[in-house]
């Protein structure tokens, strides 16, 4: 139907033409150029991170993560079994053993006691994914890296902007990721980012990040010429992909204002249907602030959540659920171990249904989805 309410929209900025022609109209289309440099300020402008680098992807960002803590084929890395494919991935491609443990069913995040269980003398580091921008319980999690020397992975795809305790989401850990998918809230069609507060992992960060090579002191005049250095790969995105980031930032205060309309509009008109038919909305807890990147249901079955997904979906509503767990994926079962049953991860899985929630979504739009929501009875 031509009124259909898809479920979401990359933001388009005023800037992004502009931009574009500025890069197709210079010599310089390659990364590293004017909009690198700016959209690289305004992410540590926003998330106050020591050092950011531009990537590809935010899978990039982690694989890039994974080469710095010198991952391999002898550790093992603790993971969220309700996470997306690349948490897991970005560990498995240096070798080392996912280890799949159980989530808090109040947020979708890592549960820091199942972590603490699945920690051995191989453990070498935590992914922690901040699961629709809301902070993980990091507090024991802190505790746990400190204790036993292991790193904090912060897959923070969701949570650019997003806090802990006053402190901001991908600058918690020892390293932290950001995606600029264009599901995300800020986007570049395919970019990602990765955060860094150590100065000696952005040394070689950076060089890791151009294949391998000092390129870029070389770009800033510091070697007469540069070479192989290091390991690597090619993680450095275009200036196409950066000139469209850079105007997303510039209106990242809009776009999440916009967002957070929508979901302040869904948490106050659906908590009396929810009690009325057993369903959970999305919470926050008190200590995080969010981002708005979704907002979800957890209803309280597997056929309720696909009766709904059927009821939105007759009257043009597009509402899809979320991931299937890694653990009992085909690849999860062949790269890692669960030492544990995940249950609450497969029941997440199995209940949660997410809304439409993009910046321009009308008020005629949303109300469109409240009523379909509040029609349905489990």
């Amino acid at each position: 139907m031509s009124d259909r309410i898809i479920f979401s929209r990359p933001f388009r900025a005023a800037a992004e033409r502009p931009n574009l022609m500025t890069v197709l109209d210079s010599d310089h289309s390659h990364g590293d150029g004017q909009f690198t440099k700016s959209a690289t300020a305004k992410i540590k402008a926003i998330t106050g991170a020591d050092h950011a680098l531009l990537t590809t992807s935010c899978t990039h960002a982690l694989e890039l993560g994974a080469l710095l803590l010198e991952l391999g084929p002898d550790d093992e890395v603790i993971v969220p079994s309700f996470a997306f494919t690349s948490a897991a991935t970005s560990m498995a491609l240096r070798g080392s053993t996912c280890v799949f443990v159980d989530i808090d069913e109040s947020t979708g995040n890592i549960d820091p006691v199942a972590a603490a269980a699945a920690i051995t003398d191989r453990t070498k580091a935590i992914v922690v994914m901040h699961y629709g921008g809301v902070a993980a319980d990091m507090e024991p999690l802190l505790d746990l890296a400190a204790q036993h020397g292991v790193a904090i992975i912060e897959d923070n795809a969701h949570g650019l902007g997003g806090t802990w305790r006053g402190r901001q989401l991908g600058t918690i850990g020892t390293l932290g990721t950001q995606s600029f998918h264009d599901t995300k809230n800020v986007h570049c069609g395919e970019g990602g980012a990765l955060l860094l507060s150590d100065e000696i992992l952005m040394g070689r960060a950076e060089i890791m990040r151009e294949k391998g090579t000092d390129r870029a002191r070389f770009l800033r005049g510091q070697v007469d010429k540069y070479s192989w250095q290091d390991i690597g790969s090619s993680y450095l995105p275009s200036e196409l992909n950066a000139a469209v980031l850079d105007a997303q930032l510039a209106e990242f205060d809009t776009i999440q204002a916009n967002r957070h309309r929508v979901w302040d509009t869904y948490a106050a008109a659906l908590p009396d249907w929810a009690a009325r038919n057993d369903v959970r909305p999305m919470t926050v807890p008190a200590d995080a602030g969010h981002t708005a990147h979704l907002f979800y249901l957890r209803m309280p079955s597997e056929d309720s959540r696909d009766g709904i997904i059927a009821h939105l979906a007759e009257r043009g509503i597009v509402a899809p659920f979320h991931y299937i767990p890694l653990d009992s994926s085909p690849a999860g079962l062949k790269y890692g171990r669960t030492p544990v049953p995940c249950t609450r991860s497969a029941n997440f899985s199995a209940t949660i249904v997410r809304l439409p929630l993009w910046p321009l979504l009308s008020e005629a739009q949303l109300g469109r989805v409240v009523d379909a929501v509040t029609e349905y009875r489990v």
